[in-house]
């Protein structure tokens, strides 16, 4: 018997994507948010979807429904402030988990927090499983297969074309608000360090053109090195404003030293503010359409000489209609799939390297 699929926060911007994306599957989900009103509505809407009311901060009446072999998906951030409980409640039931953070941080606190229970209860969870990064975890594990033995690091960058300055959701550019003043995990010297975000700036070469991109976080740091042991290091960076890398770097250099003085709070939100201006929502799907996405990653040998073993680029659809797709195709490959991996992974340990590029390249995201 297969289990049944509920997401968690399907009146919001990602969670309409993903609601979207499994529609489109035939599958047809139970949706759970903490407004009756509007829930119905969008249940009705749908011809009759079955739903139920469940508040992410407040998660008991969910976790009262989810039973073993269920799948949970929640679309509700921030995480640190909303995940947990919910993520909580699934692996204590037995269900498996899927979310659409993109907060390394969380990640992080989520395997320390919740690993071994899952382990024992037989969930699979997938935190952080869009755009933001199962693109760069496909991309670095494609790249370091192809390097061989050698391989020692793996640089990962992500890239957009099109109007992407109009084509940022709220909740990305409130993500990226925060992370102006918070560490950017990597991988160094087989271990994790935290660094200034945007302390590092790396060109990559993408469509024949050198762009730079910024240091970010990514999940790739903490997965990729579970897959390939021998790895010393992993960088994730940030490319879609490619001219703003360097003044980025600077801006994040000011940004944070305002941290260290008098009335510092008033000072960083002055500071930040403006990455928050926009529209509300998200791009619609004409816009999206004009935004593919774009990644590439670069496998080297060891330091202190490092020589470039392989690269592999990646294009596919725009990051959010990629995300929205990418957990319809998860959640619905964990309720017809018997699985060995229980506990929170990354793409590869829970799918493998082959089938996960096959069902990617199916959603659109090919090598190029």
């Amino acid at each position: 018997m297969t289990g049944r699929i509920v997401l968690l926060g399907a009146t919001g911007y990602t969670g309409d994507l993903v609601l979207g994306a499994l529609l489109r599957r035939g599958v047809r989900p139970t949706i759970a948010g903490r407004n009756p009103a509007t829930l119905s509505a969008l249940a009705e809407r749908h011809g009759g979807l079955d739903h139920l009311v469940a508040d992410a901060a407040s998660p008991d009446d969910l976790a009262k429904h989810l039973r073993s072999g269920d799948v949970l998906i929640t679309t509700v951030g921030p995480f640190e402030r909303f995940g947990f409980p919910v993520a909580r409640a699934a692996a204590d039931a037995g269900a498996h988990y899927i979310d659409s953070s993109g907060e390394v941080g969380f990640v992080r606190a989520l395997y320390e927090r919740h690993h071994e229970r899952a382990r024992e209860t037989g969930a699979v969870m997938l935190p952080a499983f869009g755009y933001d990064y199962v693109p760069g975890l496909l991309a670095g594990a494609l790249a370091l297969r192809q390097a061989g033995a050698d391989a020692r690091s793996v640089d990962i960058g992500y890239f957009a074309t099109g109007p992407i300055r109009r084509g940022i959701s709220q909740g990305t550019r409130a993500t990226m608000r925060d992370g102006m003043t918070l560490p950017s995990a990597r991988w160094h010297h087989h271990r994790l360090v935290d660094e200034r975000t945007a302390s590092r700036v790396r060109r990559f070469t993408v469509r024949g053109r050198r762009k730079s991109a910024f240091l970010v976080s990514g999940t790739e740091v903490l997965f990729l090195p579970q897959e390939f042991p021998s790895l010393d290091d992993v960088t994730v960076y940030n490319g879609w404003f490619p001219e703003l890398s360097r003044p980025i770097s600077l801006y994040s250099a000011l940004v944070n030293a305002t941290t260290h003085l008098p009335a510092s709070r008033r000072l960083t939100d002055a500071l930040t503010r403006p990455l928050l201006i926009g529209p509300p929502g998200g791009p619609d799907a004409a816009l999206r359409a004009r935004i593919p996405s774009h990644v590439v990653a670069v496998a080297s040998s060891a330091a202190p000489d490092p020589t470039p073993l392989a690269e592999i680029h990646l294009e596919g659809p725009n990051p959010y209609s990629l995300t929205g797709e990418l957990i319809a195709w998860a959640a619905h490959h964990l309720t017809t799939h018997p699985t060995t991996t229980p506990g929170v992974v990354g793409p590869v340990t829970a799918f493998g390297l082959d089938p996960l590029r096959k069902n990617c390249a199916e959603l659109g995201l090919v090598t190029v």
